[in-house]
């Protein structure tokens, strides 16, 4: 029922991002983790840059209007997004996360 998504992004665009979502309620919690330095292949070269992690908490029934959102706001190509499944949490916590990560359906989302 609970989703972790986790999603690097640039120090200057991972807490815009994190309010944002957080607004609009997709999710509940974000950590950012910052300092990350990622190593990778881009266009067929290795390539390296400074990112922040955010960790989201969120309702396996906003991950589809999560992803779509991230794939909006982020300013990468290619943003990476991974959704893990939560096999246990605290009942409390899990209760608090569904509760609080609860957007309006018919609300109309701005593009950024």
């Amino acid at each position: 029922m609970l989703r972790m998504v986790l999603v690097t992004a640039p120090a200057t665009v991972a807490e815009p991002l994190a309010r944002k979502l957080l607004k609009e309620r997709l999710v509940a919690c974000a950590n950012l983790i910052r300092g990350l330095r990622s190593l990778f292949w881009w266009n067929g070269k290795l390539d390296k840059a400074r990112e922040t992690l955010l960790v989201f908490k969120a309702p396996a029934r906003n991950i589809p209007r999560l992803m779509a959102r991230i794939r909006v706001l982020h300013p990468y190509d290619v943003p990476e997004i991974l959704v893990l499944n939560v096999s246990a949490a605290n009942p409390p916590y899990a209760k608090w996360v569904l509760k609080e990560a609860r957007p309006e359906k018919n609300k109309t989302m701005k593009k950024k």
